[in-house]
């Protein structure tokens, strides 16, 4: 028994961690405002070592549709500037010496649709994964000797709701991300 508690707490813990990244990939995707989490993956060259950009400059968002990043070393401010355009994140870097601005442009229609399509293929990955957790927690059980079929239908069923389950928060944060993208 304790095994077929170990299988389900291993499936609920793989999808939990897809819904987590699903999560995490979205607020990478940007929905119009300017937002701190559209620069937290960009890579710094630091005195020699890649450096996430929040442990060598502050950003802050100043108003809706501005990003303002200002380093704490001063000599860093072209590293930070060479970081983000080659982050191929669609901003162009203002600096005035002291700070680098951003800003964030409107979304276009045709930006607003290519990005709902980014977040629907992100959804569905997620939904392979979960899919992946519910496979693995089914071969494993197969694994098990002497469990009787009653107790592995049980557990196989719990399964499948957990998948549904996650499935449809899925499709929910989806439907979140969707409608915050295309409001103009």
């Amino acid at each position: 028994m304790e095994e077929l508690d170990l299988i389900l707490e291993s499936v609920k813990q793989d999808m939990d961690a897809a819904v987590k990244h699903l999560d995490h990939a979205f607020q990478r995707i940007r929905a119009g405002r300017a937002s701190t989490s559209m620069v937290q993956d960009v890579m710094v060259e630091y005195y020699g070592a890649m450096t996430p950009i929040n442990q060598v400059a502050n950003v802050s968002i100043p108003d809706a549709m501005t990003i303002s990043i200002q380093p704490w070393d001063r000599t860093a401010i072209n590293a930070i500037e060479k970081a983000i355009i080659n982050s191929n994140l669609g901003f162009a870097p203002s600096n005035n010496g002291e700070n680098i601005i951003l800003n964030v442009p409107p979304l276009t229609e045709e930006r607003r649709r290519d990005l709902a399509k980014q977040a629907k293929s992100e959804t569905e990955q997620t939904k392979i994964v979960v899919r992946n957790a519910r496979q693995d927690g089914l071969k494993e059980l197969k694994k098990l000797d002497g469990v009787s079929e009653d107790v592995v239908k049980g557990v196989e069923e719990e399964i499948q709701t957990y998948t549904d389950k996650y499935v449809k928060l899925c499709d929910e944060h989806l439907k979140t991300k969707e409608a915050e993208i295309m409001k103009v």
